[in-house]
């Protein structure tokens, strides 16, 4: 098939949707498909463009799939009105590039969300060349803005009804939607998107990858980040923005400093500065903040946590579903997440005992019992293991992903 994937993150951002669009176009294309990708310069989690790209000019790059760059606006400190600019900016300047794959004729058109901004330009191409579409949900942008009180507007009002009105135009008007957990999938089917046109396609792991990781490279990785040994490590690995609420994370250290257990936080995003500001306000010692790790070296940084923090603010996990979280599981370790019970996060822990601690999100206390409690377990999660194989596997999601769309 003559498959053209459409979104704003691609390879090589290192973590969240740009790791998984860019894993699913090398397969595509490893697997026969003629692919093509537009999308924008990587900039994420740091907010900040790649050495290499420009954040005002195309590029064209071609390798296993051909991939045009497109320019875009990216704050420094993104608020909710730069935000929308941000998504704003790459629709408007891929509005071209992607007219231009008319003549090409593509078979499928996958759109990645965010940006729902994109999908108007999608479904015009779409009409031009005969092409089906599809619209994979990574984030519910507008839910996850509304939830988090990012827009500074009552859920009810005039912006929050735009908002919602703008995003059921785009679900009702494409072949078909995709999302990354059942959850979202329900929701998918709250906003009148109909069962038959839902695909289930959740983010994956490349299980066998995360589970030979020999102790020598976690030896060699603890050496470098100069981790003492006799340190318990309490691991936060991913964007640090503001859905995530990690300040609480810095409050449970500040409860927990004459625990032998080190807090460190590895990544990048909007709120990093922030946090690193608390810490050092507090005299915090046991707290460590490094920058994200190469790709190669993530199984044994997963490894080398003895509980791992996927942590989100109350009224994101259901928005939102932590990718961070299926790389956790195929290492085999111990987490703590912040979700309610009725959520998906919620929901596989109480399906599931045992898989991970599952406590209140925005309470301290409760993050500081759930951490107490992972400690306490074996270091090696088998359940979350098995669940892992079973569940995630990065071949047999594809698979059955390709299948779908092609019926």
């Amino acid at each position: 098939m003559k498959i053209l994937v459409y979104g704003i993150n691609y390879a090589p951002e290192l973590t969240g949707i740009g790791k998984y669009t860019g894993e699913m176009v090398e397969w595509l294309a490893r697997e026969g498909h003629e692919v093509r990708v537009i999308a924008a310069p990587p900039y994420y989690p740091e907010w900040a463009v790649g050495e290499r790209y420009s954040a005002w000019r195309y590029r064209r790059e071609d390798g296993a799939a051909t991939v045009w760059r497109c320019p875009l606006y990216v704050p420094k400190r993104p608020s909710t009105l730069k935000r929308l600019i941000h998504l704003g900016s790459f629709a408007l300047s891929s509005f071209f590039p992607l007219m231009a794959q008319r003549r090409w004729k593509p078979d499928r058109i996958i759109g990645v969300v965010p940006t729902l901004f994109c999908t108007p330009g999608m479904r015009l191409l779409a009409k031009l060349s005969g092409a089906r579409t599809l619209l994979h949900i990574q984030d519910y942008e507008v839910d996850a803005m509304l939830g988090l009180g990012m827009a500074g507007a009552d859920k009810g009002g005039r912006f929050a009804k735009l908002a919602a009105a703008f995003e059921r135009s785009g679900l009702h008007n494409v072949d078909n939607v995709s999302t990354i957990s059942r959850s979202m999938m329900k929701k998918a089917q709250e906003k009148g998107v109909a069962a038959e046109k839902l695909i289930f396609f959740p983010n994956w792991s490349e299980v066998a990858r995360f589970r030979e990781v020999s102790a020598g490279q976690v030896t060699a990785l603890r050496a470098r980040l100069g981790l003492p040994e006799e340190k318990k490590i309490v691991l936060y690995s991913g964007n640090i923005g503001e859905k995530q609420g990690l300040e609480n994370v810095v409050d449970a250290a500040a409860l927990l400093q004459h625990q032998p257990w080190l807090f460190v936080i590895v990544g990048q995003g909007g709120g990093k500065a922030r946090l690193e500001k608390m810490v050092s306000e507090r005299g915090l010692r046991n707290v460590l903040f490094f920058p994200l790790q190469p790709y190669d070296a993530l199984p044994a940084l997963l490894k080398l946590g003895d509980c791992h923090l996927v942590i989100q603010k109350r009224g994101a996990a259901d928005a939102v579903l932590p990718s961070k979280l299926t790389n956790i599981l195929a290492v085999g370790g111990n987490a703590v997440i912040t979700a309610e019970p009725q959520t998906e996060l919620g929901q596989l822990c109480a399906d599931r005992p045992g898989i991970a601690v599952c406590v209140a999100p925005e309470s301290v206390a409760a993050l500081v019992a759930g951490i107490d409690a992972a400690l306490a377990l074996p270091r090696e999660n088998r359940l979350a293991h098995e669940y892992a194989r079973s569940t995630l596997e990065k071949e047999s999601v594809l698979k059955q992903f390709i299948a779908d769309i092609r019926g």
